[in-house]
C-alpha cells in the first residue's frame, strides 16, 4: 500500500507506535501463530508481528491464509478491567478501529460485518478475533494489505480482498 512499510520489523514499526501499546513488541518473520508470540507473563500491550502465520485462523476455527509479507498479521495482549460479559465487545471495539485505520490510510470505505469482518466492496479485507482466559484478552487481527487478486484466496465464505486490489 503507498506509502506503507513493506515490513512489520521493528526498525520500521516502532517510530511509528504511539500510546501504551507495543512498548514490548515480538518480531518473527514466520510464526504458526502471532499469539504464540505471547506468553501469561508478559505486560499488557505487548504486540506480537508475524510477516507470515503457518497456522493463523479466524473465528470458529477458520484458517487465515496470507503469503509472506502481505498482510498485517498480529496479536495485542490486553488485561481489561470489566466483568466478563462485556468482554466480547472488545472484538467489535477492534474491528471499528480497523476499519478506521483502513478509511484513514487508504481513503476506502470498510463496513463492519457482525461480529468480526471489515469489509471493502462487499469482500472481506480484514478479521479480529479475540480470546479470553484468567484475565487477559489476546485480540488477533489480520488484514489482508499487499496481496494481488490471484494471492486471494478463492474457497472463503465471503469474498476476500485486499487494501493493494481495492
Amino acid at each position: 500500500v503507498g506509502g506503507v512499510a513493506d515490513s512489520l520489523a521493528p526498525d520500521a514499526v516502532m517510530p511509528l507506535l504511539r500510546g501504551r501499546f507495543g512498548r514490548v513488541y515480538r518480531y518473527a518473520e514466520q510464526s504458526p501463530s502471532t499469539q504464540k508470540l505471547l506468553s501469561d507473563g508478559d505486560e499488557e500491550g505487548t504486540v506480537a508481528v508475524a510477516e507470515e502465520q503457518t497456522e493463523g485462523r479466524g473465528r470458529l476455527g477458520r484458517s487465515w491464509h496470507a503469503p509472506a509479507r502481505s498482510g498485517v498479521l498480529m496479536s495485542v495482549l490486553l488485561r481489561p478491567t470489566v466483568t466478563s460479559e462485556r468482554l466480547p465487545e472488545l472484538t467489535l471495539i477492534a474491528g471499528g478501529a480497523v476499519a478506521e485505520a483502513i478509511a484513514e490510510v487508504t481513503g476506502l470505505e470498510p463496513v463492519i460485518k457482525f461480529p468480526n469482518d471489515v469489509l471493502l466492496g462487499g469482500r472481506k479485507a480484514a478479521g479480529v478475533l479475540a480470546e479470553a482466559s484468567e484475565g487477559r484478552v489476546i485480540l488477533g487481527v489480520g488484514v489482508n494489505a499487499n496481496q494481488t487478486a490471484e494471492e486471494l484466496p478463492e474457497e472463503t465464505q465471503h469474498p476476500a480482498t485486499s487494501l493493494r486490489v481495492e
